[in-house]
């Protein structure tokens, strides 16, 4: 998989599974409403050529008021997308999304893969949203998270998954990684003793 860089942009070819043409189609619905987003956790070790299979996207999506989140709940809707949690969108954003817990969208009919919608809580959180990275795949553009901080938090979940999540992407990008920044992260979430997990 060869990849271009472009300042904060990778830009990069491939075949689109099942799941990168799903994830497409439900950034563009966000996008469509200019809702600020970014893609955390397990989904961007796949994107990049990582062969596993996952249930979920997460996603930290901006805090808005609820007259946004009602119009981006109907154009979900109209994109063939329902929330799993809820019907009610005010139980959705005031019982879920405003008490820091996950609200979850899938394919009408569908239970897997969904994806995970999450208001940023920690500063991290809101780190991850306002320093994302931009990714164009095949001339479509996705927010993933940095991966400096997307690195050090799979090594901070701990999980074989997630710690084979974190050498995949060690091993695609230690070339480019801003070793200050990862060091940084790594010290913040306590997970120096698993540093040595990657080489």
């Amino acid at each position: 998989m060869e990849f271009e860089f472009k300042g904060s942009r990778i830009v990069f070819k491939k075949e689109l599974s099942s799941l990168d043409k799903l994830v497409i189609k439900f950034t563009k619905a966000l996008a469509k409403l200019k809702v600020d987003y970014v893609i955390i956790s397990g989904y961007i070790a796949i994107l990049f050529g990582r062969s596993r299979n996952t249930e979920d996207v997460d996603l930290f999506i901006e805090e808005m008021p609820f007259e946004k989140f009602k119009a981006f709940w109907q154009e979900l809707g109209k994109e063939g997308f329902e929330c799993l949690n809820t019907s009610s969108i005010e139980e959705a954003y005031n019982d879920y999304l405003k008490e820091n817990l996950a609200v979850r969208f899938a394919e009408k009919g569908m239970v897997q893969p969904n994806f995970e919608l999450k208001f940023p809580k920690t500063d991290l959180n809101h780190y991850s949203i306002k320093n994302k990275m931009v990714v164009e795949i095949n001339g479509e553009m996705l927010n993933t998270s940095r991966m400096e901080l997307q690195i050090a938090f799979k090594l901070y979940l701990g999980s074989d998954k997630d710690i084979e999540d974190a050498i995949h992407l060690w091993e695609m990008f230690k070339g480019r990684l801003n070793l200050e920044l990862f060091n940084g992260f790594v010290k913040r979430l306590k997970v120096e003793d698993k540093v040595k997990l990657l080489e």
